[in-house]
């Protein structure tokens, strides 16, 4: 997996405004079932670690924890742990770009 791929196509979703950011919105997506991708930093508290796994799983959407809360947050400009892909494009292509 190229790591700065990643990050750089995180930043043009944002710019896409194909994102949804902080715990509680990323939940609401996810039930909604308009999720198509979370990703949440690897430095979260554990609980939240859990809440996300567990909602994800339930879900059946894709969950990464690979980036931290510093690399995250510098790809999209904002101060974010928990972020959710919410287009089916962008989805499907962080898929393919975390499995290489």
């Amino acid at each position: 997996m190229n790591k700065q791929a990643v990050l750089n196509f995180l930043g043009l979703a944002m710019r896409a405004g194909k994102l949804v950011t902080g715990e509680e919105m990323v939940i609401k997506t996810i039930q909604k079932e308009q999720a198509k991708f979370v990703f949440v930093a690897n430095d979260a508290s554990e609980n939240t670690r859990k809440r996300l796994t567990d909602k994800c799983l339930y879900y059946k959407v894709p969950i990464n924890f690979t980036f931290d809360e510093t690399e995250l947050s510098l790809a999209i400009g904002r101060k974010r742990m928990i972020i959710a892909i919410v287009d089916e494009g962008f989805g499907r292509k962080f898929e393919e770009l975390i499995q290489g």
